[in-house]
């Protein structure tokens, strides 16, 4: 059994899952905003109460998604819009609190590692996991293991400007016209929303030359969206057929699809953090 945990910044879920990906256990608590020793104590009792209930009392291994990335510096969290989680050693204190090795991985990671090993991206060599939602995120799945970076911030498309948009848009990061400012829901919902028809085709067209800029790096076999935005069926036809013209290639074979695990995505890619042989159960 191997344990995955998603520290939302309303909720916090746990799942358990046995080797072949079957989910043997499901809970989501309230996560106790502002107040970082509660979170700790909080996915230790989740982590315990899970073990007590499915586990037969068995040591499982525990995985965590969170909304931010640990510094190869310091070891502290960096960048978490949960911003009690901020300079705090969570992985060494879920550690103590648990007794444990216990992996971090941010929460588009965690997104797309989900996909790529038992969803719409399964067997794919290169995955690039977008989130579209609140805000806008990503991550990397190569040979079916989440490449973090050498600064932890691999994936992090949502805060490179958006080509071609130049309007001042402030973004929470402290830059300007950050992807995220276009591409999230709340800039979708600000610019007509999702039954306005001109509001439509101008975020596929900005969608498209945002995700040309990953395929010309990147060079992805898939791109999984996830988050709110996602649920846009047109997405999946419309913006393959304009990111051609932003793509440095003569054909594109990258595929664009739709998640296949929805929200329960991030929990369980928490909990493929680690594999197989490495398992504690």
């Amino acid at each position: 059994m191997r344990l995955g945990i998603d520290l939302g910044g309303t909720k916090t879920e746990i799942v358990a899952l046995a080797d072949n990906g079957t989910e043997l256990l499901r809970e989501r608590v309230a996560t106790p905003r502002g107040d970082y020793a509660a979170t700790v104590a909080t996915i230790a009792q989740l982590v315990r109460s899970a073990e007590a209930n499915v586990g037969a009392g068995k040591t499982a291994s525990v995985g965590v998604g969170i909304p931010g990335a640990e510094s190869r510096i310091t070891g502290l969290i960096k960048n978490a819009n949960s911003t009690w989680l901020i300079g705090q050693p969570l992985r060494a204190d879920l550690e103590a609190a648990l007794g444990r090795p216990v992996r971090l991985a941010n929460d588009a990671n965690c997104f797309a590692l989900s996909e790529a090993t038992d969803g719409a991206a399964a067997g794919a060599e290169v995955v690039f996991g977008v989130i579209l939602g609140t805000g806008v995120g990503g991550g990397i799945v190569v040979h079916g293991q989440v490449l973090a970076g050498a600064n932890a911030i691999a994936g992090e498309w949502g805060h490179n400007p958006l080509p071609g948009e130049s309007a001042g848009r402030p973004c929470y990061c402290g830059r300007q016209d950050c992807i995220e400012t276009w591409l999230s829901g709340p800039a979708l919902a600000a610019d007509g929303g999702a039954d306005n028809e001109a509001a439509l085709q101008r975020y596929e067209l900005r969608l498209a030359r945002a995700l040309a800029q990953v395929i010309n790096i990147l060079d992805p076999d898939v791109i999984v969206l996830g988050g709110g935005v996602s649920n846009l069926d047109r997405l999946y036809d419309r913006v393959p057929r304009l990111w051609g013209e932003f793509v440095f290639s003569d054909a594109v074979a990258t595929r664009l699809v739709k998640n296949q695990h929805g929200d329960s995505s991030g929990v369980r890619g928490a909990a493929w953090l680690w594999p197989q042989e490495n398992n504690r159960s």
